[in-house]
């Protein structure tokens, strides 16, 4: 797994060795002075390449560039989407939601299980949230071992499971547990 840094490094040398700015310039003008390649030689003194007239991106550029979040797509109603428990904290909380793919969600507080149909806009909103490729680079477990009565979150979705208790610096999975969290029995 490739960190954001690294999937820059890489998108810039990719498009250093097709002859394109990282700045989205270069459009084949030919006036490459004062930029610099990949490996920071001069772009002046690098050989010039001239890209095909429909490139294909590469898999590694294309999975690093800054796409927007698209939807996961549902394969059935009964496929789980994304499961959150939530677990901890001073009182002993333990609750669940499960989204499941015919837009409803299952939830429970302490085997009290509820459930209710999400709605259009919110089952999209989440599987956006879901879709956002920002998660494919959030670690596996992220927790401030030294804190005490956190609450834990362990996420799954898309075939892995991530547990986290906030600590760490995460937009994209904070975006996720924020929106499911909403859908959790409000005490």
């Amino acid at each position: 797994m490739i960190g954001r840094r690294t999937g820059t490094v890489v998108v810039a040398g990719v498009l250093g060795l097709a002859g394109c700015g990282v700045d989205g310039g270069g459009g084949g003008d030919g006036e490459a002075k004062g930029r610099t390649s990949a490996v920071g030689a001069p772009a002046d003194r690098s050989p010039s390449v001239t890209p095909s007239p429909s490139p294909s991106p590469s898999p590694s550029a294309s999975a690093s560039a800054s796409v927007g979040p698209s939807a996961v797509p549902v394969t059935g109603p009964d496929q789980k989407l994304a499961t959150m428990t939530v677990t901890g904290g001073f009182a002993g909380v333990h609750r669940t939601v499960i989204l499941r793919g015919d837009g409803t969600a299952y939830t429970s507080e302490k085997g009290e299980p509820v459930v209710r149909s999400v709605g259009a806009d919110r089952f999209r909103e989440l599987l956006t949230l879901l879709g956002d490729p920002a998660l494919a680079e959030v670690p596996s477990f992220t927790r401030d071992m030294s804190a005490r009565d956190l609450f834990q979150y362990t996420l799954t979705f898309g075939g892995r499971t991530v547990v986290t208790d906030r600590s760490g610096d995460e937009p994209a999975l904070d975006r996720l547990i924020a929106a499911l969290s909403e859908l959790l029995p409000q005490n």
